[in-house]
Order: structure tokens, then sequence, then C-alpha cells
């Protein structure tokens, strides 16, 4: 199974995002991490479609966009403007789930659809059809920097096992609280794709950080 590194820049230096994105690619990670919160979602407000814009001028990466808002249905086109390839909605948020995935498809990007720790992962199961990637929360959205939760381990496992019956294509994204030591165990349970933050951006050497991740 490939493993995929996604660098979260809600850990990074906002200020100088041009030289951390420069970093970043030059560290071998594969895709950027962008946390749009909206304070109401989570309490934490980040950044919008005009800051992903300014970034995709210094950039030709990957953008990973995870949108941690109350409603996606009018963002969607935003970010697909601004220069997103992926954007993840949360199961838990307004509007039509199902059809945003479609709306994101239609838009030329990939779907994702992602789960609160407390939310069972059964409930995506319907959605697996329109998604190329579900991320499952390994803390509670809303910061950065904090501890992994050990029980999400079960719902990485449940959810590897059904979609290796049913739908192969579909990757496992884990965020919160990834480094070298819970890295093997989100890959042991059947995750591919680790978004890092705080490991990533405090490293001495981010390029052997990534690697220790994979």
């Amino acid at each position: 199974m490939e493993i995929k590194v996604s660098a979260s820049i809600l850990s990074s230096n906002l200020a100088c995002m041009s030289d951390e994105l420069s970093k970043i690619k030059t560290a071998g990670v594969d895709w950027v991490h962008i946390d749009v919160m909206d304070g109401v979602f989570v309490d934490n407000i980040t950044y919008g479609n005009n800051f992903v814009a300014a970034m995709r001028n210094y950039s030709d990466m990957f953008f990973d966009t995870h949108l941690m808002v109350t409603d996606p249905t009018n963002l969607i086109p935003l970010f697909k403007k601004a220069g997103s390839d992926m954007i993840t909605i949360h199961i838990e948020s307004n509007g039509d789930t199902a059809e945003c995935l479609r709306l994101i498809k239609q838009l030329g990007m990939k779907t994702g659809l992602a789960l609160k720790p407390g939310t069972a992962v059964e409930e995506c199961f319907p959605y697996l059809p329109l998604c190329d990637m579900v991320l499952i929360m390994t803390v509670e959205p809303g910061y950065g920097g904090q501890g992994f939760i050990p029980d999400t381990l079960v719902k990485i496992k449940r959810l590897r096992e059904y979609c290796n019956e049913k739908f192969p294509h579909v990757s496992i994204q884990v965020d919160g609280g990834i480094n070298n030591s819970t890295a093997v165990l989100v890959k042991q349970a059947g995750a591919d794709v680790l978004v890092a933050g705080t490991y990533l951006f405090k490293s001495e050497d981010m390029k052997k950080a990534c690697e220790l991740l994979r």
C-alpha cells in the first residue's frame, strides 16, 4: 500500500507561506493539507478561498482542502476556483452530503468525506460510491497540536476491511496527533494518507520526518 503524506499548514508559519510551501515540496511531502474553519462548525477560524488562491501562485503541489464549515455547499465552487485539487467535507455538516460530493466530482476534483471521532464509521458507508477518500479524524477537529485518540484505530480498521471488500479504490486519511509513533499504528489499521502538522513543521529535518511517517 502506497503511503502519502499531507502537510497541514495549520502548523506552519503563515506569514512566510511561500517559503513554507517550498520547504514542504523539497522535503518530499506529497500533498498540502488546508484546514478551512468557519468559527461555527468548530470554534477556530483559519483562512478562506482567497488565501488558497494566493498559495496556488507559489505551488504546483496537490491541494488537499478540508472544509470544517457549517454548510460546504456554496463554498465548493469557490475552492475549486482557488486551486483545490481535493475537497473533503464533513458528514456532520449541514447540506446534502451526496449532492456536495457529486458537485465536487462534477467540478473535476477528488472527493473526501470526513468523520469526527465520535461519529460511527458505518455512517459513511452509503456515501462510499461517491468518495475517493474518507478522513477519519484522530483528534477533535478545530485545533492543531492535540493528542492522538487511540479509540479511532478501531474505526480505521473497520473502514479498511469494508473498503477492501466493496470499494478498494477508497483511500483512508487520518488527521490529528500523527507522528512517527502513531503513524505505525494507523498504517497497521489500514490508513494510507497521513496528515501531519506539528510533527513535520517542528522537526529539525522535515525530509527525514516525512520519510519516517512513510
